[in-house]
C-alpha cells in the first residue's frame, strides 16, 4: 500500500495560479497512490495568491473519481455577500471507509501571532494490510505555544484510538449511530506539522505513553536509519536553506511494515516537497 502526504498549498502553480489539474495529475504520476493526504485545500478565497474562490474540496474529489474523498474543513468563516470561505485538509482513499473523525485541535490564546483553527482528519481504511487508521492533519505556523498544544492533542488522540481498537465495545448495525465500528490500532500520521525535526515537539510527539500504548515513530527514521530528514520545504527556493517540516508518523506496531519512504522531487509548484511512504 502506497500513501502520498503533500501540502499542496491550494494547488499554487510555477506561473503564480492555482491549477487542481495539474496536482491531480502530479499525484498520479508520483505513484499509483491508495491514499492522499493534502493539506492547504481552500474554498472562496480571492485574496490569496492565485486562487480564484472555486471550491477545492469539490474539484479536487471530482479530478480524483476512483477514490473516496474525505474534507476536513479546519476554518468556515462567512465573507460580504453570505458566501463562505472554507480551508483544511483532504483525504482520499482507494480502499473502503469504515469511519471518519474529524477532530478539532486546541486553538489556545496567543495574541503575539497570527492564526487559525487547526484540524486533524482520522479515516479508518480497510486496506490490503489490514485496518488502517490514516490522521491527516496541518498544525500552526506562527504560534509555537498552540502548535505544543496541538502536538499533545494528536497524543491524546492516538492514545485514545489506541486502546479503542483493543476493546470491543458493544452495538450492533441496527442500533444506528451506537452501531459499533472498528477503530484500527495500526495508524499513520501524515501531514504539514510546522517543526523541524529533533525538535522538542518533534520529540514530544514520539514520546512514549504511561499506559504502555505504542509510541509514534518517524517513518524517516525507520527507513533511513541515522541520516537526517530529507528537506521538504524551499527545495527549489534558491533564497533559502531547504528544511523539513513535512513527516509521516507509524504506530510501533505498523513500523515492520514500512517498507520504503521518500521526499519526492521535482517542481510542482507548492514550495512543499510530497512524501511517498510504502507498506508492505
Amino acid at each position: 500500500m502506497k500513501l502520498i502526504s503533500w501540502n499542496i498549498q491550494r494547488g499554487r502553480w510555477h506561473h503564480g495560479t492555482c491549477n487542481l489539474e495539474r496536482v491531480a495529475a502530479s499525484l498520479r504520476q508520483m505513484a499509483d497512490a491508495d491514499v492522499l493526504c493534502l493539506q492547504e485545500v481552500s474554498a472562496g478565497y480571492t485574496d490569496l495568491p492565485g486562487s480564484d474562490g472555486r471550491n477545492q474540496f469539490i474539484e479536487l474529489a471530482a479530478l480524483l473519481p476512483e477514490y473516496t474523498a474525505l474534507a476536513g474543513i479546519n476554518t468556515d468563516t462567512r465573507v460580504a455577500g453570505g458566501t463562505r470561505r472554507l480551508f483544511g485538509n483532504m483525504t482520499l482513499s482507494r480502499h473502503p471507509v469504515l469511519q471518519v473523525l474529524r477532530h478539532a485541535l486546541p486553538w489556545p490564546v496567543d495574541a503575539a501571532a497570527m492564526s487559525m483553527q487547526r484540524g486533524a482528519i482520522e479515516a479508518t481504511i480497510d486496506t490490503p494490510c489490514g485496518l488502517l487508521r490514516v490522521v491527516n492533519t496541518h498544525l500552526e505556523y506562527f504560534s509555537p505555544i498552540q502548535r505544543a498544544a496541538q502536538v499533545e492533542r494528536l497524543r491524546e488522540l492516538h492514545r485514545d484510538a489506541h486502546l479503542q481498537a483493543l476493546a470491543t465495545p458493544p452495538g450492533e448495525r441496527d442500533n444506528g449511530p451506537f452501531c459499533a465500528v472498528p477503530r484500527a490500532a495500526m495508524a499513520l500520521l501524515a501531514g504539514d506539522f510546522n517543526f523541524l525535526p529533533q525538535s522538542a515537539q518533534y520529540w514530544r510527539l514520539q514520546a512514549p505513553f504511561d499506559e504502555g500504548v505504542p509510541a509514534w515513530q518517524d517513518a524517516w527514521g525507520l527507513t533511513h536509519p541515522g541520516q537526517p530528514h530529507a528537506p521538504t520545504v524551499c527545495v527549489h527556493d534558491d533564497t533559502a536553506i531547504p528544511y523539513a517540516f513535512d513527516f509521516v508518523f507509524a504506530s510501533a506496531g505498523l513500523a515492520r511494515h514500512v517498507r520504503s519512504m521518500r521526499v519526492v522531487e521535482g517542481h510542482f509548484g507548492s514550495d512543499h516537497q510530497p512524501l511517498l511512504i510504502e507498506l508492505t
